[in-house]
């Protein structure tokens, strides 16, 4: 249910974006946010405080970003204030930010790999990706993860393509044991 609450708020705010051509200015507002929630986690604490009443947390909401980010980005936080809906604000923000880049043509990618990619091969990667999908831009994310052994694991929204070692050792191992059942 979390979640499709967190989609509704998400596309409403986007939907509000488009029609009032405001999808950079509200994608940077909610940038801003996430910045907030990620340094300062007292903050959804706070407003999600059953003492504390609708008008402080109102006062709150103005205190912080009155001034710092426009109406209609203040008036959603308002209206997730009035829904009992702040607690949903993380995956609203996250939906919102998704539906923009989607909307942007921005991918983002997920690339993890046993170990430090080079300058170059990341660049490579990113050119193959940006050739192979729809997106006109990537926004790409690395990790290392030693138990891959070799190759790459790709995670571009729901798609995932897994290249590692460690996998196909595991598909190995599992049609060994299935073989010696039989």
């Amino acid at each position: 249910m979390a979640k499709l609450a967190s989609e509704i708020y998400g596309k409403a705010l986007f939907s509000l974006a488009v029609t009032e051509n405001t999808v950079d200015e509200l994608y940077e507002e909610a940038e801003l946010l996430s910045e907030v929630m990620k340094t300062t986690p007292e903050f959804l604490m706070m407003m999600n405080h059953p003492k504390l009443t609708r008008e402080e947390k109102e006062g709150v909401i103005k205190d912080v970003f009155g001034g710092r980010v426009s109406a209609y980005f203040e008036g959603f936080l308002r209206v997730l204030l009035d829904k009992e809906r702040f607690s949903e604000l993380p995956g609203v923000i996250a939906c919102f930010q998704s539906l923009v880049r989607e909307y942007k043509g921005t991918g983002v990618a997920y690339v993890s790999s046993p170990m430090a990619l080079s300058d170059k091969q990341e660049k490579a990667i990113e050119a193959k990706l940006l050739e192979t999908t729809k997106y006109k831009d990537m926004e790409m994310h690395y990790s290392v993860d030693e138990s891959l052994i070799g190759g790459l694991v790709i995670k571009i929204g729901d798609r995932v393509v897994d290249s590692s070692i460690k996998t196909k050792l595991e598909g190995l191992t599992r049609y060994l044991k299935n073989s010696q059942a039989v």
